[in-house]
């Protein structure tokens, strides 16, 4: 799923506001295909993690209940314009993304 993630970041008083958009279909292996009736496979983001110039800086573990198309939202000490974000995901079925973002 490259370039599922939509990343921003602004910094204020020594603090970064990081948001992003993650283009994810979040299934959560209950729901039936209307044309079959067969039931469709799970399919969840599990970890996203959020990095500082290279220093983790949150870990979120997800599960089927989040929906489709998450937005997270996180702050974080110690940032600077110009310094470098980074986001990324984990899905159940071993899918992956990555993107990076300069804090404005």
């Amino acid at each position: 799923m490259a370039n599922s993630i939509r990343i921003r970041a602004k910094a204020s008083a020594g603090e970064a506001t990081v948001k992003a958009l993650i283009t994810h279909p979040m299934e959560t292996g209950l729901r039936k295909d209307k044309k079959t009736g067969d039931k469709i496979p799970a399919h969840y983001i599990t970890e996203v993690k959020g990095e500082h110039n290279g220093k983790t800086v949150v870990v979120a573990q997800w599960g089927p209940a989040v929906s489709k198309n998450p937005y997270i939202a996180f702050v974080f000490a110690g940032a600077k314009p110009g310094d470098s974000v980074k986001l990324s995901w984990v899905d159940n079925q071993g899918k992956s993304d990555t993107a990076e973002a300069k804090i404005k």
